[in-house]
């Protein structure tokens, strides 16, 4: 036709037009690509560096890479982006990795032993916040987890292209970035507080993951002997346990009580109140308490790992060690209840599924959130509020005595995050079947999670804290009875959006009773008078109050 231009573009515009589009395209396609790459290098991989200021770096591993290319004939530098492509995007999912472990748990990921806690984290998801969302959840990590490197090696091998097209200006460039490298070295310039600009942080993460890798592989022998050394494992049931006769001990965790909890001053006076009235409550009751602090070997969650740490007296700080215990004859301290002639009861309100623990531990009966027949309301993660747990395993147990002592190992998981909703105390005269706790829930629900600001999240745990610690005072106050010797402490702190950073790995206990002689037995532990350890209560490692129970109540 008279006056259409052979070859012009189907959508109207110039070959001019078309060009320059391209060409901003393709430079915007490589700026993206310079920002993901810089992105995944500088990222900390520390929740508590995660700042504006904490990616002002230049990293040494980026400036030797760009010096290799700038060396390397064009064919062995694209084969050479294409493997530190694929390196630089496995580094960002580990850094991912970190950052979600030390936001939740207050330290990095293993690569070793913690890929079996993404299933426990779809179960608290689930739990928490439905099936759909938990699900939801799964995807976008697996599309993060193969996405990502993909990406990252796609960036690293365009910008090496721009490299190679460009070797003389970049070696200018990168020159002149060696030598401000090597003034921030030299004077060690920072911009965040224990985040040197100089950086060579991902080769510290490699050699640390690396570390850990070998100090893993290792552990696993040097475990199973410290499982096999128990001066208490050939003791007769005769000789155990001689002061407690006649006494229905019960060993109570409450999950996330930490020691923030009584001493930060957002926490403490309102739950020093419920503490300080407690004792005086409990001691026109006739019971007197001690406290002191243990270090619980786990943070922010792994509830497991402290369990089997108090009662078997080694250190399980990760599922390898927990593994092998569970697999070994190690006495536990309910085992040696159980070897003094002891009725044991295990009672897990928030187990709901195959619990291999159980068979370990050896109760004579246990009662899990299928046998304590709740029928009330779901509070979040937490399967029933812990009054109901207190008054079923009251009414299982406890009422029904045949004369034989019994020794209780109880979770409660009211104070479990997401801390919300927080059930509220009622008269235990109507918990009943749990249904009355549908009018008893104080706070909003799960659903509110997304919209809760950090000073939320940290005044509901404080709350579930408080609705627990009442709970338990209630209970002694209203069941105990002279032979009740009742110890209570926290499984573990919070997570760190609730502590912050560089939080202790410590916990309070307590021993309640009436029978004063049993506090004169660990009148040489230094503990303090009442529910609230002081800032100058002693502080033991958790692994160390199995001996030093057994020893201060033998013969």
């Amino acid at each position: 036709m008279r006056g259409e231009r052979s070859g012009a573009p189907a959508n109207g515009g110039t070959d001019g037009e078309v060009r320059t589009k391209r060409s901003v395209l393709a430079w915007l396609t490589t700026v993206l690509a310079a920002l993901l790459a810089l992105l995944v290098l500088t990222a900390p991989y520390d929740f508590g560096q995660l700042t504006p200021a904490g990616f002002v770096r230049i990293p040494l591993e980026a400036l030797l890479f760009v010096a290799l290319l700038v060396a390397l004939p064009s064919r062995g530098s694209r084969l050479v982006a294409t493997v530190a492509g694929v390196a630089l995007g496995l580094l960002g999912m580990l850094k991912l990795l970190d950052l979600g472990f030390s936001a939740s748990l207050g330290r990095a990921f293993d690569p070793v032993l913690d890929w079996a806690l993404l299933d426990d984290a779809f179960a608290f998801l689930s739990e928490s916040y439905g099936r759909p969302g938990a699900i939801g959840a799964a995807i976008v990590v697996a599309v993060v987890a193969v996405g990502l490197p993909v990406l990252v090696t796609l960036s690293v091998r365009r910008l090496s292209r721009l490299v190679i097209r460009h070797r003389a200006g970049t070696t200018r460039i990168m020159a002149a970035l060696v030598v401000v490298w090597v003034v921030c070295a030299a004077f060690n310039v920072r911009v965040l507080p224990g985040v040197p600009v100089a950086d060579t942080s991902a080769t510290t993460l490699a050699n640390g993951h690396g570390f850990q890798v070998r100090l893993r592989l290792n552990d696993r022998k040097t475990f199973s002997t410290l499982v096999d050394a128990d001066r208490f494992r050939d003791t007769p049931g005769d000789q155990l346990l001689t002061a407690l006769r006649g006494k229905n001990v019960v060993i109570s965790f409450v999950e996330s009580y930490g020691r923030d909890a009584v001493e930060d001053p957002e926490f403490a006076p309102q739950v020093g109140a419920v503490l300080d009235s407690g004792t005086s409550r409990l001691g026109a009751a006739g019971f007197a308490a001690q406290s002191g602090f243990l270090t619980s070997p786990t943070f922010g969650g792994g509830s497991w790992l402290a369990h089997a740490t108090l009662l078997s007296g080694l250190w399980i700080d990760n599922d390898q060690r927990h593994r092998t215990l569970l697999a070994s004859d190690r006495m536990t301290l309910n085992g040696a209840f159980r070897r003094a002639n002891w009725q044991t009861v295990g009672v897990m309100p928030a187990v709901t599924r195959a619990w291999p623990e159980g068979s370990f531990f050896g109760y004579d009966r246990f009662y899990n959130a299928k046998t304590l027949d709740y029928h009330g309301p779901k509070f979040s993660f937490g399967t029933m509020p812990d009054q109901y747990t207190l008054s079923s395993w009251q009414g299982l147990e406890q009422a029904k005595q045949d004369g034989r002592p019994t020794m209780t190992e109880l979770a409660l998981v009211s104070s479990h995050a997401p801390w919300t909703p927080v059930p509220r105390l009622i008269d235990w005269t109507t918990v009943g079947d749990g249904a009355t706790f549908h009018d008893a829930a104080a706070g909003g629900g799960a659903a509110d999670e997304g919209r809760r600001t950090t000073a939320q999240i940290r005044a509901d745990y404080r709350h579930s804290i408080e609705y627990t610690l009442s709970t338990l005072i209630s209970y002694v106050e209203t069941y105990g009875d002279d032979d009740l010797v009742f110890i209570v402490l926290g499984d573990h702190q919070p997570a760190t959006v609730v502590t912050g950073e560089n939080a202790s790995h410590d916990v309070p206990i307590t021993i309640i009773t009436r029978d004063r002689a049993v506090l004169d037995r660990i009148s040489g532990w230094g503990w303090q008078d009442g529910l609230k350890p002081g800032p100058q209560a002693p502080v033991w490692p958790m692994d160390t109050f199995r001996d030093r129970f057994l020893t201060a109540f033998g013969p």
